[in-house]
C-alpha cells in the first residue's frame, strides 16, 4: 500500500510542469556556482557525435536549451518521461529538429530492443522508481556493448536536510526520499554495471528574496505539513536566517557514469 501511496504522490507531483518549474526557477536564479547543473553534466557526460542517445525522465527538456550542439550531435534523442503534463512542456521547449522524438517511458518497462543505445541519460529521477532493479536492469539490457548510462542525484545532506532542521517546529522532518542518493548510488548501480564513477558538483542558493524560497517549500510533497501554515510565519523563519541580506542554503548534487 505505502508503495502505492508513493507512486499516486509522484504522479500527483509530476502531473503538471509547475512544481518543477518552480523549483527550476530557483536553482537558475540563486546557484552560486554560475556554471550551471545542467552544462556541467554536459561537460563529463560522454555525449559522442552520431551516438543515439536516450533521457528518461527529460522533465520540461531545460537541460538541452541552449544546446543545439549537442543535439545536432545526436545521429537521434529521445526525450522521454512517464508525465503527460511535463512532456507536453519538454516538446514545447525542445522542438523543430528531425533527430529529436518525445515519448511517454516509463523506466521499468523500455520499449527498445536490445542494445539500443550508445547513451542513455536519468537526472535527478531514479529516486522515484517504484521497481529500481528493474528500470536499472532495463537500461542495462537497452545499452549497446560499450555504451554509457549518466544519472544525476541529490546527496542527503543538501537542502532537504537543512529545510527539515529550520522547520522542525511545524513537524517538519527529514523523510526526502534516499532510494537513490551520491551516498549509496554507486552500490546501487554496482549490482548492474562493472564500471562506476562518482563526481560531486559544488554549489549552494545564496537566496536574497525569501519569498521565492517559501514558494519553493510549497513545491514539495515532502512539505505537506506546512499546507496550513500561514505563508507569512515561514518567510519570517527564513528571513531571521539571512545574512547581509543572503539566505544561505547547502547543496548537495553530483552524477554517476556507469557501464
Amino acid at each position: 500500500m505505502n508503495e502505492i501511496n508513493n507512486v499516486a504522490a509522484v504522479r500527483s507531483q509530476y502531473a503538471g510542469s509547475g512544481n518543477l518549474s518552480t523549483r527550476i526557477s530557483i536553482h537558475a536564479r540563486y546557484s552560486t556556482n554560475k556554471l550551471g547543473f545542467g552544462n556541467w553534466i554536459f561537460s563529463h557526460c560522454p555525449l559522442e557525435d552520431g551516438g543515439k542517445v536516450l533521457e528518461l525522465g527529460c522533465g520540461t527538456g531545460e537541460m538541452w536549451l541552449g544546446h543545439e550542439d549537442k543535439i545536432h550531435a545526436c545521429s537521434q534523442l529521445i526525450l522521454s518521461d512517464f508525465s503527460p503534463g511535463i512532456l507536453e512542456a519538454a516538446k514545447a521547449n525542445i522542438s523543430g529538429f528531425p533527430n529529436v522524438r518525445h515519448m511517454l517511458i516509463d523506466i521499468q518497462d523500455i520499449p527498445f530492443e536490445d542494445a539500443s543505445f550508445d547513451l542513455v541519460i536519468a537526472n535527478m529521477m531514479l529516486y522515484h522508481v517504484p521497481d529500481l532493479r528493474k528500470g536499472l536492469s532495463e537500461v542495462r539490457r537497452i545499452l549497446r556493448p560499450g555504451g554509457k548510462f549518466c544519472c544525476a542525484t541529490y546527496g542527503e545532506h543538501g537542502i532537504m536536510e537543512y529545510l527539515s532542521l529550520l522547520l522542525k517546529d511545524y513537524g517538519v522532518v527529514d523523510n526526502g526520499n534516499r532510494n537513490f542518493t551520491l551516498q549509496n548510488g554507486a552500490a546501487i548501480l554496482r549490482q548492474f554495471f562493472p564500471h562506476v564513477q562518482k563526481l560531486e558538483y559544488p554549489d549552494s542558493l545564496a537566496v536574497t528574496d525569501p519569498d521565492d524560497m517559501v514558494d519553493y517549500i510549497y513545491s514539495l510533497s515532502s512539505m505537506t505539513a506546512l499546507s496550513n501554515i500561514p505563508r507569512n510565519e515561514i518567510r519570517a523563519i527564513l528571513t531571521e536566517q539571512m545574512t547581509d541580506g543572503i539566505l544561505h542554503v547547502p547543496k548537495e548534487y553530483g552524477m554517476f557514469i556507469a557501464f
